[in-house]
């Protein structure tokens, strides 16, 4: 039933179609354990339809893909039992209370009374809300609400966790100590798989994956990325060096070019040489 590895997420030739529609194709990638994976793409790419199937919530309509071990779809439960999900939104309940909120998600994860305390008391020093376990979610400023809804999420200490565009709308100083929760997470063996429309946190990440039209067309490192994107800049200038602004390309500066080239590549010869 479990597959032993050393791969937290797996993923082979994995795609969904709706109707006529593509919206994942085929795409490839491994995710080690206790690593940072960014998964990032424009909006209508295919990230949102791709970790809904890694979470077990839509089947794959062709392909392999495994989470914490367990095969999807035919492990769905397993896999939803292995893993964190914090939304965009947050997924809290406005209207409950701090400790209700996490009282609540504690019951979902069926934790016994002992162990629930425990990861509620947890939650309340990592989220910095212990003078505020009274409080209405509504009243809380964004990150604190984000802080919560990590800690709700992660409650019964999985092994795999997604956070889905985590910091969006939060200020500065919170998406840094967002990060430093994040770095504490993988210290202690745990897998995060994030996506992020800041380019200045996908530098955060071990490893990342471009996902454009639902194919995957780069996957490296931050250095390895850049490294490619130096290259191709001095193929175009059929020189060795480049110029001084660009010795320290950004990840914006990779993913605009990558996409460039995809697009290229895409077009019919004859429109390429019109």
């Amino acid at each position: 039933m479990q597959n032993e590895t050393k791969f937290a997420i797996e993923v082979d030739k994995l795609e969904r179609t709706f109707g006529n529609f593509v919206a994942v194709d085929k795409i490839n990638f491994k995710v080690r354990k206790g690593e940072i994976f960014g998964f990032l793409g424009p909006n209508g790419a295919g990230k949102s339809t791709t970790i809904r199937m890694l979470c077990g919530l839509l089947a794959p309509t062709s392909g392999y893909c495994s989470v914490a071990g367990f095969a999807i779809p035919k492990y769905a439960e397993k896999v939803k039992a292995n893993i964190g999900y914090m939304s965009q939104k947050f997924s809290l309940y406005e209207d409950l209370t701090v400790e209700e909120n996490i009282d609540f998600f504690a019951g979902i994860y069926k934790l016994d009374k002992t162990k629930r305390t425990e990861r509620k008391e947890w939650v309340l020093e990592m989220a910095g809300l212990k003078e505020h376990r009274k409080a209405l979610t509504k009243e809380l400023a964004v990150g604190w609400k984000q802080r919560l809804a990590l800690g709700c999420a992660i409650l019964h200490e999985p092994p795999v966790i997604f956070l889905d565009e985590p910091t969006s709308g939060v200020d500065p100083i919170s998406r840094r100590r967002f990060w430093d929760l994040i770095y504490e997470m993988t210290a202690k063996g745990k897998t995060v798989f994030v996506t992020t429309h800041y380019l200045d946190e996908a530098e955060y990440c071990d490893r990342l994956a471009l996902i454009y039209r639902g194919k995957i067309i780069a996957l490296g490192t931050p250095a390895e990325l850049k490294k490619e994107y130096l290259a191709d800049v001095a193929a175009k200038d059929g020189t060795t060096k480049t110029a001084d602004k660009q010795a320290l390309p950004t990840l914006e500066d990779v993913f605009i070019n990558l996409i460039e080239r995809y697009e290229l590549r895409e077009k019919p010869i004859e429109e390429v040489e019109g």
